[in-house]
């Protein structure tokens, strides 16, 4: 055998994965560019990889050979559970089952235990090639595999299940197979599950790293319409210190919940009256988002944005024109029919027009385009808005701020002409970058998304410059790129900025896209220096990608302790008695003079439950002052982490802080000795 790139090797004798990869980090194999089990015969010609239990690949097939431990386990403690699937999903994996009695979390224990005999019995997957009734055959006592079965029909074409379903997992593949865990010594076969595969060779590789995580009910397929099946999900790591890890970061994560700070900071809530997906913001929470969309407006500006605005519904004909009635009804809430007229005798004397809530903001701002002739000297014109938009997301997938139904885009699009948008586009990735900064993020790398070769619009030769031309500014900017195939909206490809938090999990954050098509179903033009007629180029840019979005991210990245610019409260006066309430209250105004919100507690409380409560609420300052610093003209700061500097003058005090807003400082204990 001869050595490949990547650490693919090229075999040139039978062999099989076990013989080329005796590694115990190694789960299986890339045998031509396919996942296959590490048992896997290959013979000369054939280009084999390692696939490590630490990769995305690995992961995944460790996680969903854990759920079909999970699935023999509760058929050990259960034989009536009907099987549903059982995928690997990010960090985890879960599987779906038919009870009579729906699962509770103490179930959870029993379960485990059985898993662990399981999988200290070291039982071997073994795949198993089976035809169509053969498949329904063994099968007969599950009807959702034989539903699934059906689904895939027997085909031969891979693609009878799109790679990404749940299903996939099941019948995904080029052929049906069906794996068995067998006795490692005798080949007695103790349980089988339909699968695509591939597995860990042994149960045993499992180890301890696994965690059964909660319970919830799921509808077969995702459809309302079939039946509501009882749903366990899991975790599965290497090893019980990277379980550990992933717990410690899952727990770290609920506490810095953006819904459960939202309600315990007062910042905004969901009530039921309004709807699923609609939040209202609170007076406090308002402060934080109109700091936030006011900074935005002031970069903007220097920037050289025009702003405009544009109306919450219109007319069908225009989501017509732009493609979206066509390729993104789905995400479009029902049509609202008006305007039509009748007579006394009920006929139609003016016919109606169904009006849409707009999903995006782009065909508006091309109509503001249109709406006069175009002169090279205009370009690029830079239009933005801070536009509402309504997307009829599904009840399953709405989650506090971060996926909702009723979203403020700050929305940007760019009219440039050919020659000149790579430097807009690098200029435009430059500013976005610059602007999350300020913000405090400060991690990221880049996606690219490519066309989706089942939804686009366009000529492909537009697309491929497109494409060519975001990854050449990508490539500039020194961030990490990764590819995400078929990913592109149908008029454009795009470069995603993806954020890390505090925590280390990633968010998308903006989007910059490059659009040849929309100008064309438009027919916008410009007038080129030669006196011809020419046609933009349009760059769709959001920065934040909602306003409500990039606010639940924020609100966990900071854990509720926003820096002192964006805090609705930055500085509490706390008197150490009544007496010198008066006191701090001067020192408040002054600060209120500078436009910082500052308030002096004048509660009954005691000074340290008023100390304890401000805390709490994540107040970048509190001043606190007795007779001593009434005297000497000082005031005692104390900060969010407990720390505290006393004794320091009031004018100094002042400076601090309005330095702080200024600056927009991360840590308000930064300029502590």
């Amino acid at each position: 055998m001869s050595a490949g790139s990547d650490d693919a090797i090229e075999v040139t004798e039978t062999t099989t994965g076990f013989e080329l990869f005796p590694d115990r980090t190694v789960v299986a194999l890339r045998v031509n560019g396919e996942l296959r089990d590490l048992a896997t015969e290959v013979g000369p010609g054939d280009t084999v990889a390692p696939v490590a239990v630490s990769s995305k690949d690995g992961l995944d097939i460790l996680r969903h050979s854990t759920a079909h431990v999970l699935a023999q386990a509760v058929q050990s403690i259960n034989p009536e559970a009907k099987l549903g699937i059982g995928p690997p999903v990010t960090d985890g994996f879960y599987y779906d089952f038919d009870v009579a009695t729906p699962f509770a979390l103490e179930d959870l224990k029993a379960i485990e235990k059985a898993m662990d005999r399981i999988i200290r019995q070291g039982q071997r997957f073994v795949r198993r090639v089976v035809s169509d009734d053969e498949a329904r055959r063994e099968l007969a006592a599950e009807p959702y595999k034989l539903e699934l079965i059906g689904l895939k029909g027997g085909s031969t074409d891979p693609d009878a299940l799109p790679d990404d379903s749940g299903e996939s997992v099941e019948v995904g593949g080029a052929e049906l197979t069906i794996y068995e865990n067998v006795d490692a010594k005798t080949g007695e076969r103790y349980w089988q599950d339909l699968c695509r595969g591939p597995h860990v060779p042994s149960t045993r590789m499992i180890g301890n790293g696994y965690a059964l995580t909660r319970v919830a009910a799921a509808y077969w397929r995702g459809s309302e319409r079939n039946p509501q099946l009882q749903r366990i999900y899991g975790t599965a790591w290497p090893s019980k210190d990277e379980l550990r890890a992933y717990q410690a970061r899952v727990e770290e994560a609920l506490k810095r919940d953006h819904r459960r700070l939202g309600s315990e900071l007062d910042l905004f809530s969901f009530p039921d009256e309004i709807g699923s997906g609609l939040a209202v913001f609170h007076p406090k929470g308002g402060i934080i988002r109109r700091e936030m969309e006011n900074y935005s407006r002031r970069r903007h500006e220097d920037e050289g944005y025009d702003f405009v605005y544009s109306p919450h519904i219109t007319k069908a004909h225009l989501f017509e024109t732009s493609g979206h009635l066509g390729w993104y009804a789905d995400g479009m809430f029902p049509p609202m029919h008006l305007d039509e007229a009748r007579n006394e005798e009920g006929e139609v004397t003016r016919q109606g027009a169904d009006y849409y809530l707009k999903p995006m903001n782009c065909p508006f701002h091309i109509l503001i385009y249109r709406s006069r002739a175009r002169s090279y000297r205009d370009l690029p014109l830079r239009l933005f808005e801070f536009g509402t938009v309504y997307r009829n997301e599904k009840s399953g997938v709405i989650h506090g701020l971060t996926r909702v139904r009723g979203l403020t885009m700050d929305d940007a699009h760019i009219f440039t002409s050919r020659e000149r948008m790579k430097d807009e586009l690098s200029r435009t990735l430059r500013f976005v970058l610059d602007l999350l900064r300020d913000y405090g993020l400060t991690d990221f790398y880049l996606e690219l998304s490519t066309k989706d070769p089942e939804k686009y619009v366009g000529d492909d030769a537009i697309w491929e410059e497109a494409t060519n031309t975001l990854a050449e500014v990508a490539a500039e900017s020194g961030l990490d790129l990764v590819p995400d195939p078929g990913g592109a909206a149908f008029y454009g490809p795009k470069i995603s900025v993806q954020a890390r938090d505090a925590i280390g999990r990633t968010w998308q954050m903006s989007t910059v896209q490059l659009d040849f098509n929309l100008p064309e179903r438009f027919e916008l033009e410009y007038t080129a220096p030669d006196g011809s007629r020419q046609r933009p180029v349009m760059i769709h840019r959001a920065l934040f990608g909602s306003i409500e979005r990039f606010m639940g991210v924020l609100t966990e990245h900071y854990a509720g302790a926003f820096p002192v610019w964006l805090s609705p409260v930055q500085v509490m006066g706390v008197p150490v008695a009544d007496e010198y309430a008066d006191y701090l209250e001067g020192i408040v105004d002054r600060l209120r003079d500078g436009r910082v919100r500052a308030e002096v507690d004048r509660s009954d409380d005691r000074m340290q439950k008023k100390i304890r409560n401000h805390t709490k609420a994540k107040i970048p300052f509190q001043l606190i002052a007795g007779e001593e610093d009434r005297a000497a003209g000082t005031v005692s700061f104390r900060f969010r982490d407990g720390s505290q500097k006393n004794g320091v003058p009031v004018d100094e005090a002042v400076r601090r802080i309005l330095e702080s807003i200024e600056t927009r400082a991360q840590v308000e204990t930064a300029w502590l000795d």
